[in-house]
């Protein structure tokens, strides 16, 4: 006798955090922040995080690939939620030249948006913000190609 795993409106809210539509704006937000630059920037949603949310981003960070650029300069941006628990992680290129506090300025204007329930409009700003930092320290080189994939990931 086989048991099959009830699903529970829980286990979707990453699923429902954006509207197929609102995924498509995040999506060209990414890839317009990318245009100009050799840095790359993804977005995670998952449901819940049980552990540590810095250590779990960092953790999704190496999952994705995101360590594997040439210039070491991926960003992620990562969403638990079930939990209102967010994390942005660079990786040590962008970290060593970004002001000690631009990830906690992103975090604020991700945190203004969604308390106000403008989901995808915060991830679109941020998007934008972290575009154009790495534009001002990477910017796109004539041979460059887009190392990692735009789309949202959920997990």
């Amino acid at each position: 006798m086989s048991q099959a795993a009830a699903v529970t409106d829980d286990d979707l809210l990453a699923e429902r955090f954006l509207t197929p539509t609102e995924r498509e704006r995040v999506k060209a937000a990414i890839a317009q922040a990318e245009h100009a630059t050799s840095g790359e920037l993804r977005v995670h949603l998952e449901d819940r995080c049980e552990e540590d949310v810095l250590d779990h981003a960092a953790f999704i960070f190496d999952e994705l690939g995101m360590h594997r650029t040439a210039a070491r300069n991926g960003v992620l941006i990562y969403v638990s939620v079930g939990d209102h628990r967010l994390a942005v992680i660079g990786d040590a290129g962008i970290n060593a030249v970004v002001p000690p506090n631009f990830w906690n300025d992103v975090l604020g204007l991700l945190r203004l948006h969604f308390a106000a329930g403008r989901h995808a409009e915060g991830l679109c700003e941020a998007a934008h913000m972290v575009g154009q930092k790495l534009k001002a320290h990477f910017p796109r080189r004539h041979d460059d190609r887009n190392e990692l994939s735009d789309d949202i990931s959920i997990g």
